[in-house]
């Protein structure tokens, strides 16, 4: 009935290549006179999705995650991955050949004090690594009395025979009813922001694609045209991109305000730079160490610091607001379509994971807007929702039965990106559900409801959502929110709402609020709507403050609540929330929607006044 155009279920690691390719890898870096290597999950530009030809450390291990490192010596090869890995690594990698080790409790700079000898040198790429990472590698081959030597060419690029090529989007324009501002106003206000510098090198290609209105198509999910720019602080910016991903009439619009390169020209115009004594701003969390080292080799002076397009491009303008909202509301549909339709087959026994996954994509291209997903729909039964990044595959598909469902999924649409998390119940649940559940739901109504001074950050914000998990002496181990571009990355910094969210919020930025709860092994929660950042007017205020704007809307599942937990300001939020869900998406979608959606948004019936919990929380069950 259903299929998936946007995502794939194949299982693509395959552990028992990793020990013939390290071996191989280990006789290159003999070869080359080096002993050891770094590899990291990586391309040229930092990207959280990769080109084909960048997924070096899948190729050599196994592991697909979106974050990792391996660091691979004569006789001792590690990988490192975060608390989201911890069990997918060891299901997609040869552990005899590759050991893992956590990024946090094992850091790669510690274990290489501890593992690398006097006079080894171990090499990296200067393309895959930032100047940051590569100080703190330094530090700790320094540490160790060994040496760390950058690489001219990549040594895996030369034993991987059928390497993809570097990909060739089209690229397209996006245009100002769309952007809500031309390039020359960001070219404006980017310079006014670079106080001390002669120019900026632009390294992020979600920069560049804000910066000059336009989008490509060479990584998944993410409309990103990889490129490189320069914008000096005075004359006329360059782009640097493959001119094959360009049309004629593409081209035309863009050398109106930019000159265009190919990407073989930027090191030559840095080395240019750096005759002149050039002080250049790099983006210090995606400039390639490759580029600091051509500018300082010159003679210039690197900047590494916060590229100023970061925040620009995070505190939207009314325009991508808009956009926002109207994605939002066809998102919604889409959505309340597919949980009517949930609702009425999960009883059936006749559901899997993959099912869903295809039921949802498929309600969204019903919209004929859909670009595509914005990241691998999470559709997890059972133990599964208890993983939160978990990938469903045709090997771990699991049929849906009586229990939690958790579906964490979005779209792209030229408007505005979506990203929404709902938790359903199959049959009844048990009072520990509906116990989590609530206090999943405290802490997501206390972040939509909070009121803020303006330059308070995500970090201020980030135990809001957790506090009634707190209380049960729970807790869950992600951020509370990321920031959400623009038909561009659903995730977006450098606004977060999470302990490490030190960037304050400001009018405009988008970000998720969805805590969680994983019963590891059993069922996981997590509810996630989107939040625009906007002013809020309090009377007798003595500063100005924020608040957040909802624009998700979907029902959450009335039959995991437990009233008595909930305040009567609580109950009247969801009310109220699930009042507008229902007079926004009614109008739009069929009669038979429409009377299951008026049931799934009925009023909560409040508990007795004796039951009030205002002063105190029940014992967790």
């Amino acid at each position: 009935m259903f299929e998936s155009v946007f995502q794939t279920f194949t299982e693509v690691a395959d552990p028992s290549l990793g020990p013939a390719r390290l071996a191989t890898l280990r006789q290159e870096l003999e070869r080359r006179g080096l002993d050891g290597f770094l590899v990291p999950r990586a391309d040229e530009h930092q990207n959280e999705y990769v080109p084909k030809g960048a997924e070096r450390l899948a190729w050599l291990t196994g592991f697909t995650g979106s974050a990792g490192v391996v660091i691979v010596l004569a006789r001792q090869a590690a990988i490192f991955v975060d608390g989201r890995y911890t069990v997918q690594v060891r299901e997609q990698v040869d552990t005899s050949a590759f050991t893992p080790e956590s990024l946090i409790d094992t850091p790669p700079e510690r274990w290489l004090e501890e593992n690398l000898k006097a006079g080894q040198k171990l090499g990296y790429d200067p393309w895959l690594h930032t100047p940051g990472q590569v100080d703190r590698m330094a530090q700790a081959c320094k540490a160790a009395e060994a040496e760390l030597v950058a690489v001219d060419d990549n040594p895996i690029d030369a034993i991987w025979p059928d390497r993809p090529a570097a990909p060739l989007g089209a690229v397209s324009l996006h245009r100002k009813r769309l952007a809500g501002q031309k390039t020359e106003a960001k070219l404006a206000a980017i310079r006014k922001a670079l106080k001390g510098c002669h120019g900026l090198v632009v390294t992020d290609p979600h920069a560049i694609a804000w910066l000059f209105n336009i989008r490509g198509s060479d990584v998944p999910h993410t409309p990103l045209p990889l490129g490189y720019a320069i914008v000096p602080r005075e004359g006329r910016p360059t782009l640097y991109l493959d001119g094959r991903k360009l049309s004629n009439s593409v081209r035309n619009k863009l050398e109106d305000v930019v000159t265009i390169e190919e990407p073989g020209q930027l090191a030559k115009d840095l080395a240019t730079f750096g005759t002149h004594g050039a002080t250049l701003r790099f983006d210090a969390a995606t400039a390639p160490a490759k580029l600091k080292m051509v500018l300082t080799e010159a003679g210039g002076k690197p900047d590494v610091g916060l590229d100023p397009i970061a925040l620009l491009k995070a505190a939207k303008n009314e325009t991508e607001r808009e956009g926002s909202r109207a994605a939002h509301l066809r998102d919604a549909v889409a959505m309340v379509r597919f949980l009517h339709w949930f609702d009425k087959m999960a009883p059936t026994g006749k559901l899997t994971e993959i099912s869903t996954v295809e039921a949802l994509e498929s309600f969204r291209r019903e919209t004929l807007a859909l670009k595509d997903v914005s990241f691998p729909t999470i559709a997890g039964f059972g133990r599964h929702a208890a993983i939160p990044h978990y990938r469903v595959t045709t090997e771990s598909n699991l049929a849906i039965g009586k229990g939690i469902f958790l579906i964490d999924s979005g779209a792209q649409y030229e408007d505005g990106t979506t990203d929404i998390t709902r938790t359903v119940v199959v049959g009844r649940p048990t009072a520990e559900m509906k116990d989590r559940f609530t206090r999943v739901l405290k802490g997501h109504i206390a972040i939509a409801r909070a009121v803020f001074p303006v330059g308070v950050s995500g970090a201020q914000l980030d135990s809001f959502a957790r506090q009634f998990l707190w209380a049960a002496g729970l807790d869950f181990d992600h951020g509370t929110g990321h920031g959400i571009g623009s038909y561009l990355s659903v995730h977006e910094g450098p606004q977060r709402i999470a302990k490490t969210g030190t960037t304050p919020l400001v009018e405009g930025m988008i970000l998720s609020n969805e805590p969680g709860y994983y019963k590891a092994g059993a069922w996981g929660i997590r509810i996630e709507n989107l939040l625009i950042v906007e002013k809020r007017e309090i009377k007798g205020a003595e500063r100005p403050m924020l608040g957040f704007e909802t624009v998700s809307f979907a029902p959450i599942d009335l039959n995991l609540v437990e009233p008595a937990l909930m305040t009567a300001e609580e109950i009247a939020w969801l009310d109220s929330y699930h009042a507008v869900v229902r007079r926004i998406v009614s109008p739009l979608v069929e009669p038979i929607v429409r009377r299951w959606l008026a049931q799934a948004t009925r009023k909560l019936v409040p508990p007795p006044p004796a039951g009030n919990p205002k002063d105190s929380m029940p014992a967790p069950a």
